[in-house]
């Protein structure tokens, strides 16, 4: 068939789409019909609304259909930070802060300017971190039941500047890792970018299907596993031990790298061990301060078995040489301090009464999450659509995010991650009730 009749195709569904004569949440013909329809052959038909897809138009659902997406959303679904207006109530960042920080800063710089060796916060450190800084690191680690020698610590910029680290590192293009089948998007991301192959695992009620994790095992070579054992994002599961050494013990048997994300793993308390302390041979521990302090504090820790350090560091070095001095000697000191640890404490009685409110104000809705959580997994009742719903919001100047970006399956399920912790207590439940009603208004139309 000539191109130029499948770009037709192409571009009049497009227009019909973006001037609204093919309404969001519109079924469109199944591949046959549009085949039938426009004179294409089926496997025509079927790359016509790939395109479309690709461009952020349609979405494919198994079992279901092809469907308009809502496309007064952006693409990320509110993930991206940069699409959310100053005078929107955002719910999609978790951004949690108490009102003495600032005042914490001040009297650190100042501090900081009072000690004697400034000059060297201005030069070149080493790739992984001072070595007084690592063992404050090391000490912190223990209180997360991680016990390692400070030399397997690694400073890094974040968590996430972490994630990017490990898999730099340790990864290569083509390998495959196992996810849940829904996670953090800034893994997915991340992996894409790397063209890592993901294997998505179901989710059991506390954690990932470890019966389909061994049977990937069996039948790919799975390389690494990414997995959040403790306060899981988005589902706020903290998974029990007993899982946990079972996840670990298949991770020994067929050789598979672990990536243990705790970036939210201060909100549990008397949580089970981290599999770093299970499996210490071959886990990757990545965290850091920017949900537990402030996100502007771009302070993370890897802590990793001594075989894998000479590998990170030179991953350190290729993305940004070493954290930022003046930032390392911040952090450090406030976790030398107990300002970290009482900051903490303090975030997960806020996230407490957060996660109380939302549950009282959402009532009898199906909510999946941990009381001490900064988020809430909302599932939306059958044939109620997430991006309408998340669009009805916006244009009330509410933003959600939809599971779109959390999930690493090709259908994406209809429900709504509502972030608790970046608003003050009485716009959040304002905006948690909105979302109630606008959800109850789409169920029963």
């Amino acid at each position: 068939m000539p191109r130029s009749r499948y770009r037709a195709v192409v571009d009049t569904l497009a227009a019909d789409i973006r001037t609204g004569r093919l309404t969001a949440g519109s079924r469109l013909p199944t591949h046959r019909e549009l085949a039938a329809r426009e004179g294409l052959a089926v496997v025509t038909a079927s790359r016509v609304y790939a395109e479309l897809a690709a461009m952020g138009l349609v979405s494919g659902e198994t079992g279901r259909g092809t469907f308009v997406r809502e496309t007064a959303l952006p693409l990320t679904h509110g993930i991206d930070q940069q699409t959310v207006a100053a005078d929107v109530i955002d719910l999609t960042f978790s951004i949690p802060s108490l009102s003495e920080q600032a005042d914490l800063l001040r009297d650190a710089l100042r501090d900081l300017a009072a000690t004697g060796d400034l000059a060297a916060l201005l030069r070149y450190q080493p790739h992984a971190g001072r070595p007084k800084e690592r063992a404050v690191v090391a000490r912190h680690l223990q209180t997360r039941g991680v016990t390692v020698d400070p030399q397997q610590v690694l400073i890094v910029n974040g968590a996430q500047h972490g994630l990017s680290v490990a898999v730099l590192a340790l990864l290569q293009p083509g390998d495959v890792v196992a996810v849940d089948a829904l996670s953090y998007p800034g893994f997915t991301v991340l992996a894409h970018a790397h063209h890592l192959e993901l294997a998505p695992l179901p989710a059991a009620d506390d954690g990932p299907d470890l019966d389909a994790f061994e049977r990937l095992c069996t039948t790919r070579p799975v390389r690494a596993i990414y997995t959040m054992p403790t306060m899981h994002n988005p589902l706020g599961w903290i998974t029990p031990e007993d899982s946990r050494r079972r996840l670990a013990d298949i991770a020994r048997t067929h050789d598979v790298l672990v990536i243990e994300d705790a970036a939210y793993a201060f909100l549990a308390e008397d949580a089970p061990p981290p599999l770093a302390a299970i499996l210490p041979e071959s886990t990757v521990y990545v965290s850091g301060l920017s949900k537990s302090v402030a996100t502007g504090l771009r302070f993370g820790f890897l802590s990793a078995p001594a075989h894998f350090v000479e590998p990170l560091e030179r991953a350190i070095r290729a993305t940004t040489w070493n954290t930022p001095a003046v930032v390392t000697a911040i952090a450090t000191s406030w976790l030398e301090d107990g300002t970290v640890t009482r900051l903490e404490a303090a975030k997960r009685l806020d996230a407490q009464r957060r996660n109380a409110t939302a549950r009282q104000i959402l009532g009898e809705r199906d909510i999946v999450g941990h009381p001490s959580s900064y988020f809430l997994w909302l599932p939306l009742p059958d044939d109620v659509r997430a991006d309408r719903v998340a669009d009805a919001l916006l244009r009330e100047k509410i933003s959600v995010a939809t599971a779109e970006p959390y999930a690493t399956t090709k259908d994406s399920p209809h429900a709504l991650r509502l972030a608790l912790g970046s608003v003050d207590t009485e716009v959040l439940a304002h905006a948690l009730r909105r979302i109630a009603e606008v959800v109850d208004d789409h169920t029963f139309r």
